[in-house]
């Protein structure tokens, strides 16, 4: 039932399972923050079909010491844009960051930052807000780090068009946003050769420098870069061991010095099918370019984003050596992840897909993402669950 009850999972005991409620139709792209008091807040977006005008930014919170997920709060309703990948940044100062996109229909080359601040924890808001350091075609889906000298690093990815074409990723690459005031001004620091590579997330290397993994467009590998001087510059992306299908993944340093990675362990190579784009089922005519980041001037991609490939397994690795291998992984859920739509009214989607990593001051892991489009779902375990063998 989709009551936010977190309890222990019916088949596997050392596993506890929350069911958020979902007050729309479709429900993608969850990501969790934990605050300083121990509150845990997960924000998704939600609607009746991405790329739609009525998908908004809804966060639901679990407070310390509860065990059920407060009904979740409406945090955007732009009617005439699609909001979606919602992140969550609790600033140095006790303020509490709502990033977001903003995009007209299935254009992610439209697309905006937006961004609200709560001063009371996400009890309340101020205003919506445009980043003004993004251009059109920025998108955001993973947290802001805050680094040892002060400074913010924000990982971006720009959402250009083929020119004449609808948007469909093909050449999407990857960029940081870095602040030395608080975000009040932004340096555009660029990953070099990351054509395809998106969704960048940013760790910290266990030698003291940086660590970033990537969604790949081409879905063939999850990606790894590494910065050795504060994220001023980066490496062009590696393949790192891990398969990808064009699905978000998200990493995390566990405090025992290891890596965590949640991801989905498929590629296009057990694809059965693909789709033209991720919104080739939006009853619209293809765009034009007004507004479109690079749509003039981008050179004709090489190979073109692959959509399709299945979203399932869910699972969960760990690496003890910054992320070069991966010795230890279990699935979470498994399924055929089918996801040639994402038609949710239907129910004809049956993804596990968009996850997100945080661990609690008792080492507990809690992770949130999509199930079928439907809802979110929050699971809580101990690191070691990985490398335990499932009965």
């Amino acid at each position: 039932m989709l009551n936010g009850l977190l309890q222990t999972h019916p088949e596997d005991p050392a596993r506890e399972v929350a069911d958020l409620p979902s007050p729309r139709v479709q429900a993608h792209a969850a990501n969790l923050m934990e605050l300083a008091d121990g509150t845990l807040c997960c924000a998704w977006f939600g609607g009746t079909m991405e790329g739609r005008s009525d998908i908004s930014v809804f966060m639901s919170r679990l407070e310390p010491g509860a065990r059920r997920w407060s009904a979740p709060v409406q945090l955007s309703d732009d009617p005439e844009r699609s909001e979606q990948n919602p992140v969550l940044f609790p600033a140095p100062d006790g303020a509490l960051w709502l990033l977001h996109t903003a995009q007209t229909a299935g254009h992610q080359d439209s697309s905006v930052v937006r961004r609200r601040v709560s001063s009371d924890g996400g009890r309340s808001w101020g205003p919506t807000e445009t980043l003004e350091a993004a251009p059109p075609g920025t998108f955001v889906r993973q947290p802001i780090r805050v680094q040892p000298d002060g400074s913010w690093l924000l990982p971006i990815f720009n959402c250009r068009s083929i020119p004449g074409r609808a948007w469909d990723g093909s050449l999407d690459d990857s960029a940081v946003l870095r602040s030395t005031d608080r975000g009040a001004s932004w340096q555009r620091v660029s990953v070099p050769d990351s054509l395809g590579c998106v969704h960048m997330n940013i760790v910290a290397a266990s030698d003291g420098g940086l660590l970033a993994f990537f969604r790949s467009r081409w879905a063939d590998h999850v990606y790894r870069s590494r910065s050795d001087d504060g994220g001023l510059t980066w490496q062009p992306p590696q393949p790192c061991g891990l398969p990808n299908n064009n699905s978000s993944i998200q990493a995390l340093r566990l405090a025992d010095g290891r890596l965590a990675m949640i991801f989905n362990a498929s590629s296009a190579a057990d694809a059965q099918g693909r789709r033209e784009s991720l919104y080739d089922e939006l009853e619209e005519p293809a765009p034009a370019a007004a507004g479109q980041a690079g749509a003039d001037d981008s050179p004709p991609p090489a190979r073109r984003a692959f959509w399709g490939a299945p979203r399932a397994p869910l699972t969960l690795a760990l690496s003890g050596d910054d992320g070069l291998s991966w010795p230890w992984q279990r699935h979470l859920e498994v399924g055929d992840g089918w996801c040639m739509s994402n038609n949710s009214a239907d129910r004809l989607n049956r993804e596990y897909s968009y996850p997100s990593i945080r661990q609690s001051a008792d080492g507990a892991l809690h992770l949130a993402y999509t199930v079928f489009r439907q809802h979110i779902r929050h699971v809580r375990l101990m690191p070691d669950w990985v490398t335990q063998t499932s009965e």
